[in-house]
């Protein structure tokens, strides 16, 4: 079990980093924030031209075919710049749904135009606040798409959705794929706490739709494709949480009070401490994960959710104390800390919050020790 990246990895690492220093500043996600556009259509076209959007698509849908390790080094670089894009949507969810359970003639329909960023795809699975289970659906979707789904990350702007409508068969529920720029859909953007990451209300009425796998399989998908973007989801977390961290630094070593940088105060050498250990507790637990995926193991659904969870807490800590160290200036509108912690608070909440990944966890180490 190898938990380092390749050097070709490392140098995709730093040519993320070089290319999101330079396209995806700060200054990027406030003026997304403040402004009228749901996210920068620019990096979403030149992250589309690096080819990020195509890294584990096979080469026969004219993907890059690559393996889930890259994608995870570009998940970092993606959080630690806070780009204002709809790659967790349409890569690690909708992509992922399709390359599980599409047919030859959707994956040939679909992947191309994920590949090349000039189709954006979302998953809409939630209809009202708290756990979605598959009694809980009331979307039907027998011979056309009727109900209505809500938060559904980048769904004012996706092309297509994987929809999770209600089934009397197997497992309760049926996965659908579903345009969204026809007639029988209707959009609304919904207010969140990070406009940088847009959300919508999604009603269907009599909308057409394909089934995207077999009938009653549609919420075992659903986790299938949630535990490989937790994974993804971690990464960018973990990413997040060391912006946290070096912005917090930065400020306190040249911060000075009394005569000599905040760094130097106990109070705050403990916050930098505490956060640090997190991230590094987070980041190992990525690893783990990004080996279960990169390689399919079993123990995937227990890496996934340790990964999970342990990034919703690096991250929101991180986030937090960002906040704290740089005192009354860090809540105000000018500073840029205001940015991951509204991040932090989306991410925990988009595939599931941490208390769902914590039971999720325990569900999944009760099985592997059944088995």
């Amino acid at each position: 079990m190898n938990f380092e990246f390749s050097e070709e990895q490392d140098l995709l690492r730093e040519q993320a980093q070089g290319f999101l220093q330079n396209n995806s500043p700060l200054s990027v996600v406030r003026r997304v924030l403040n402004g009228d556009e749901p996210y920068d259509a620019d990096l979403w076209r030149k992250v589309s031209e690096m080819g990020w959007t195509a890294t584990v698509i096979p080469e026969e849908y004219e993907g890059l075919g690559l393996s889930y390790l890259e994608l995870c080094v570009i998940a970092e670089e993606l959080g630690r710049s806070l780009a204002p894009i709809p790659f967790s949507s349409s890569v690690y969810l909708a992509t992922e749904a399709i390359l599980l359970a599409g047919s030859e003639d959707q994956k040939s329909q679909y992947l191309p135009g994920l590949a090349a960023g000039s189709s954006i795809g979302c998953l809409a699975v939630a209809e009202m606040a708290g756990h979605t289970t598959p009694a809980s659906i009331t979307t039907s979707g027998d011979s056309s798409l009727n109900g209505t789904k809500v938060a559904v990350a980048d769904g004012d702007i996706a092309d297509f959705a994987i929809v999770i409508a209600r089934s009397d068969a197997g497992d309760g529920a049926t996965a659908y794929i579903a345009n969204l720029n026809q007639d029988g859909v209707a959009r609304e953007t919904a207010e969140t706490l990070d406009p940088s990451r847009s959300h919508a209300t999604l009603t269907f009425e009599n909308a057409s739709a394909e089934p995207l796998g077999l009938p009653g399989e549609g919420w075992s998908l659903v986790q299938q494709v949630y535990d490989r973007a937790a994974v993804l989801f971690a990464w960018e977390q973990v990413g997040g949480a060391q912006i946290c961290l070096d912005m917090a630094k930065e400020y306190a070593m040249g911060r000075f009070a009394f005569g000599r940088p905040i760094a130097s105060f106990q109070a705050i050498k403990h916050k930098l401490a505490h956060a640090y250990v997190k991230n590094t507790l987070a980041r190992s637990n990525c690893y783990y994960g990004a080996w279960a995926l990169s390689t399919g193991a079993s123990e995937l659904p227990i890496a996934a959710a340790t990964a999970r969870v342990s990034s919703i807490q690096a991250y929101y800590y991180a986030a937090k104390e960002n906040i704290q160290t740089h005192g009354g200036m860090g809540f105000t509108w000018e500073f840029d800390c205001q940015f991951p912690y509204r991040r932090s608070k989306i991410l925990a909440t988009n595939i599931g919050s941490e208390a769902i990944w914590q039971d999720k966890l325990i569900s999944a180490i009760q099985a592997d020790r059944a088995a």
